[in-house]
């Protein structure tokens, strides 16, 4: 068991869990908004996530000081030099493997100025983050919903959009919002420790978890009530995000848990619409 969860942390150090769940998160607005996706638009938006996120952790390895405890940080450090190479080959790939499946069409310079756009705000972030630190969070968890949902609805004809379509967008940026104010309270000591900025550094303890309790409450009910008044074919979809807000707040409040298996169970959570492949 003890192999399994090293092995497991180890997907997680190197952001597989992020990329797959990604990829689930596209596949629950593929089926939300009744659209198809092939399996390449899937390929490309794993490979897109993955060079995000590890550019964004080989960054964050260069700022610590030496001697720390083996985490995320310290193993981007250790191996700084085979993932950076990494990221180059697979960055290369990814943008060989767009212009392929794309071609020079709107939908590849749509998909090319989000990354932009997200790599600019990253930057600024990182630049400004001690004056704007409520930024953090909140940027990144609209851009996620937006990084993995833009396909599906650019393939929407507008007389098909949807309240509850919006709604389930919503609930999911909302999500990955309560997610990422969650991770923040649990990185709190390592964040002060490293000098890094972020909301957890800025309020206080108490503040944080009011907040977060808040906040999956407000996103608890609206998809209970999602749930109730969604006609019969749609309500898979908040059932979906009501189990993965159930299972942030039952893991983040279990005073019996630690915090690593707190992330864990958090950061699992985002593979669950990958059940809509039995659908």
């Amino acid at each position: 068991m003890q192999l399994l969860a090293k092995f497991y942390q180890r997907i997680t150090w190197l952001s597989f869990d992020v990329v797959f769940g990604a990829m689930a998160g596209m596949l629950f607005f593929t089926r939300l908004l009744r659209v198809n996706v092939f399996w390449e638009a899937y390929a490309l938006l794993g490979m897109a996530v993955w060079c995000i996120y590890t550019a964004d952790h080989l960054l964050d390895s260069r700022k610590l000081p030496i001697g720390l405890s083996e985490d995320r940080h310290k193993f981007h450090r250790n191996h700084f030099k085979a993932l950076l190479i990494s990221l180059l080959v697979v960055g290369l790939v990814g943008i060989f493997g767009a212009i392929s499946f794309f071609g020079f069409s709107v939908e590849l310079f749509l998909g090319a100025g989000l990354g932009v756009l997200i790599l600019g705000i990253m930057l600024f972030i990182r630049k400004f983050v001690a004056k704007n630190v409520w930024l953090k969070e909140l940027s990144s968890a609209v851009l996620y919903v937006v990084g993995i949902s833009w396909f599906p609805w650019y393939q929407v004809e507008p007389i098909e959009y949807s309240w509850a379509a919006f709604t389930m967008t919503i609930v999911y940026m909302g999500l990955a919002y309560l997610n990422l104010m969650m991770l923040s309270n649990l990185d709190s000591e390592k964040d002060k420790e490293y000098g890094f900025h972020s909301i957890s550094t800025m309020l206080s303890p108490e503040e944080h978890v009011k907040i977060i309790h808040q906040l999956a409450v407000i996103l608890l009910i609206i998809s209970a009530l999602a749930l109730i008044f969604f006609n019969s074919l749609q309500r898979i979809f908040p059932a979906i995000l009501l189990l993965m807000l159930f299972i942030h707040y039952q893991s983040f409040f279990n005073s019996k848990l630690n915090s690593v298996q707190i992330r864990m169970r958090m950061e699992a959570t985002f593979m669950i619409p990958g059940i809509l492949l039995l659908f």
